[in-house]
């Protein structure tokens, strides 16, 4: 027996809980736009330039006693004639550290290096890396994320709408829009406080985020309709809530199972996986979340307004199948419903000539001339 969850009698409080992570995330990005100029701190895949990431050499005596603080790192930038250069420190012990600057040909690379080890300490040089990115190239990868984002946004809308109504694909959007929403405030937080970039496995996360909402939506407004299908009279809103008590098993099962992989990926992978299965987490939960709470309200709240019926989501083959299992009968009531009743359960069919009903009636005689003969003559 599924759990009973009546979501649309509290969906003022699952509202108001998006409503406030959606205020929070617009608020964050808004903050980060004024300190670097984007809602989110853009990677080098974005951007384009070079990014240099260096570390000390902690076996030289002395070279790893203290942290590496971001200022003196910007301050020797200054110093080289990079002043907009970003710096990011790495590491728990802050040993390493990684610098993006526009982009530097060999001689300029070697030259800040050079002027980071005699301020910094000395560098281990089997762990620098050096990765350069055009301009032109941070913009197409840009314009091709924001794309596919667009792209799939407009599928799901046709692929909805085809296959339910165009309300139910509305507020399906409605939904994914809050799952990315959420997850790119979060991550701009996060490029606040711990300086971290969003790159071009971040646009990969989000179009996976997609991908999964969308397909727990499906399966609830598939059931909805199912569910309408069986109840045609029931009001919407029921409807919704069981649909949603006989699909919830599967969708907690499924993102748990989920964010379980993806939790081993952030305490035991690298650097690069670790944002990347976070954003996915994070995303997969909203996911789960907006399709039971979000959605499904949505949709029975907007229906409820419009006083659209459970089956007007089925078009003409709903009321197909209504005919199809409607009653033989007209319906009657009081004592006519009452005889009606009596006389189906006592009627029976006894094929004895005695008690038949439908016994076999005599022709009426007919005369010869109505048949035709002759009469004979004497």
């Amino acid at each position: 027996m599924p759990m009973k969850l009546k979501v649309n009698q509290q969906r003022s409080l699952w509202w108001g809980i998006s409503l406030a992570l959606i205020v929070a995330s617009i608020i964050s990005m808004l903050v980060s736009w004024q300190q670097i100029g984007a809602p989110l701190r853009p990677s080098l895949d974005f951007v384009g330039g070079t990014r240099i990431q260096l570390e000390r050499d902690c076996s030289v005596a002395g070279n790893c006693d203290a942290p590496i603080e971001s200022s003196d790192v910007r301050d020797i930038l200054a110093e080289q004639g990079y002043p907009n250069g970003a710096v990011q420190i790495l590491g728990g012990d802050r040993q390493a550290f990684a610098v993006r600057t526009a982009q530097l040909d060999v001689e300029q690379r070697t030259t800040l290096v050079d002027a980071l080890a005699d301020e910094i300490g000395t560098l281990d040089p089997l762990t620098t890396q050096i990765d350069t990115v055009g301009p032109s190239i941070g913009r197409q990868i840009f314009t091709s994320g924001i794309t596919a984002l667009l792209v799939s946004f407009f599928g799901i809308t046709a692929y909805l709408s085809f296959r339910f109504r165009f309300d139910y694909a509305v507020f399906a959007l409605v939904a994914l829009a809050h799952d990315v929403l959420i997850t790119l405030g979060v991550f701009s937080f996060l490029g606040l406080v711990l300086g971290r970039e969003v790159d071009s496995l971040f646009i990969v996360a989000l179009l996976t985020i997609v991908g999964f909402s969308v397909n727990d939506t499906v399966v609830i407004y598939d059931r909805i309709r199912e569910t309408s299908k069986n109840n045609p009279n029931r009001p919407i809103s029921d409807v919704v809530d069981d649909a949603v008590s006989q699909t919830l098993t599967r969708s907690i099962n499924t993102t748990l199972t989920t964010t379980l992989s993806l939790m081993a990926i952030v305490l035991f992978g690298g650097e690069t996986l670790k944002y990347f299965a976070l954003a996915m987490i994070i995303g997969f939960v909203l996911g789960a979340y907006s399709s039971i709470f979000i959605g499904s309200t949505l949709l029975a709240w907007w229906r409820e307004k419009q006083g659209i019926g459970p089956l007007a989501d089925e078009g003409a083959e709903g009321e197909d199948e209504e005919l199809e299992y409607a009653a033989p009968y007209p319906a009657v009531s009081g004592e006519a419903a009452i005889e009606a009743e009596a006389v189906e359960s006592t009627a029976s069919f006894d094929p004895s000539p005695e008690t038949s009903s439908f016994r076999e009636t005599p022709a009426p005689e007919t005369s010869d001339d109505e048949r035709g003969v002759e009469p004979e003559k004497p």
